[in-house]
């Protein structure tokens, strides 16, 4: 058997669901009888996919995290490249919605910008091959299935792939505490992709070259910064805002 983990329940359900084909076995803790465990044997059962009640101990001892009492045995998944997202982009009929994610390495606030780009209609999120969190088992487990309904891009350049977008007019928004205009101030209703820097460190100084407008959140308490998470957050949803009216 070879792959990867995936963990947690709405992970695995998303995989059931998505990506069926992938599974290769899973494992349930035992001591679990209610009606979600039942359809998930059901359905898997049905694919001729094995499953299997196990001790916590063995869970423990396949992932690290919290395995919620399910974990699966995956192939690995196909992972979408520059041009799949830039063919994507041209066939579609809504504008571009994006998130650029520059140097976020903790795979748990991966996990949660995922869940919130799921949310708010985000059509992928880009982020560059080297000195960032991948998806890994933990980053899918926290965002609850999203990793399976958002494409994720991991581009070489970064800089090189914000330059094409912004050929093709995508309007690049960055964020940065020491910019001028409000999260309020900008214009999220065209083609937009939505540029958020590392944790502590921000944008890297060729990202931030690159953006045609950077923004901050308004912060009136004693903390000056938000997790990246949660400040994607605030951002996209003042995006969705925009973009319904």
């Amino acid at each position: 058997m070879s792959g990867e983990f995936v963990f947690g329940w709405h992970a695995v359900e998303a995989v059931l669901k998505r990506e069926p084909g992938r599974l290769q076995q899973v494992w349930i803790q035992t001591g679990r009888q209610d009606k979600r465990v039942g359809t998930i044997t059901d359905a898997l059962d049905e694919l001729g996919v094995r499953w299997a009640v196990v001790h916590r101990r063995e869970l423990d001892g396949r992932v690290a995290g919290v395995h919620q009492g399910i974990v699966a045995a995956v192939s690995e998944s196909r992972e979408w490249t520059e041009d799949d997202l830039l063919t994507h982009l041209a066939s579609s009929e809504k504008p571009p919605f994006l998130l650029v994610l520059d140097g976020v390495t903790d795979p748990h606030n991966l996990g949660a910008c995922m869940r919130t780009c799921d949310a708010v209609g985000v059509q992928a999120v880009i982020a560059p091959k080297d000195k960032s969190a991948s998806l890994t088992a933990v980053a899918r487990k926290v965002a609850c299935g999203a990793a399976e309904t958002v494409p994720f891009v991991r581009v070489t350049n970064l800089a090189r792939f914000l330059r094409t977008i912004k050929d093709q007019g995508v309007w690049l928004i960055g964020t940065a505490g020491e910019a001028n205009a409000t999260l309020y101030q900008a214009d999220f209703k065209g083609p937009i992709a939505l540029v958020m820097g590392a944790e502590g460190a921000g944008m890297r100084r060729l990202t931030r070259e690159h953006c045609d407008q950077l923004i901050n959140i308004p912060m009136l308490g004693h903390v000056d910064s938000l997790n990246v998470s949660v400040a994607t957050g605030v951002c996209l949803y003042e995006a969705l805002r925009q973009r319904l009216g």
